[in-house]
């Protein structure tokens, strides 16, 4: 309901509704409602209750940039390249962003780039480690802001990325909770070659799928 001096985003009779917090607890919630819930038939949708007005905000996902060039790779030298992921969801279970590599790096000629195994030999792509030294080589990924994984610790933890064409499960790269306006993430691509690397052109396709969680 609306007029030129006001809006009302949700029209039902209770005793009470919103949202409640305090240090250590966040509660949004319709009280005394006769029947809040969700309601659907062929041709209508009812979203009844003060939880349903999250539908406002209408699931998005953005990329900043989708051609990523990590340039001339010297051994030894690692070269990165970085863009930005947006998530927008109304859901109130949030939202989560899954993502895997179609192969390893890979040239013209079938040969590979390997993941990265980090510093330690140990990260993969469900964990992460700290990727510093030259001589360590590989291609992976960091990622830092909002509702990443707990295991990027910091700028210097990267792991690989699932490797589609080795069967290996798509992995979580954001998990919202709860609703947001707009959640973002930096992705750092980073690979470093050995001397004995052949050359050639190399690349592959990162895939983010990005799903609602009701």
């Amino acid at each position: 309901m609306s007029s030129d001096n006001y809006q009302i985003q949700w029209g039902n009779i209770n005793i009470g509704g919103g949202r409640k917090s305090s240090t250590s607890y966040t509660v949004t919630d319709t009280i005394g409602q006769s029947a809040a819930g969700l309601y659907s038939s062929t041709g209508y949708i009812v979203r009844a209750g003060f939880q349903y007005i999250y539908t406002i905000v209408p699931f998005s996902f953005t990329i900043s940039d989708l051609e990523m060039d990590l340039g001339s790779l010297i051994p030894g030298t690692t070269a990165t390249a970085t863009n930005q992921l947006t998530v927008s969801a109304g859901s109130a279970g949030g939202y989560q962003v899954l993502a895997f590599e179609d192969h390893r790096l890979k040239n013209e000629s079938g040969v590979y780039i390997p993941d990265t195994t980090c510093d330690t030999d140990s990260c993969d792509q469900t964990d992460a480690d700290p990727w510093t030294q030259n001589d360590k080589y590989g291609f992976g990924f960091n990622i830092n802001g909002d509702d990443v994984p707990s295991d990027f610790i910091n700028s210097t933890y990267y792991r690989q990325f699932a490797d589609d064409e080795l069967d290996e499960p798509h992995q979580a790269v954001m998990v919202g909770t709860s609703a947001t306006e707009s959640s973002q993430a930096t992705v750092t691509y980073k690979a470093n070659i050995s001397a004995t690397q052949a050359m050639g052109n190399y690349q592959t396709g990162i895939v983010y799928i990005a799903l609602p969680t009701y």
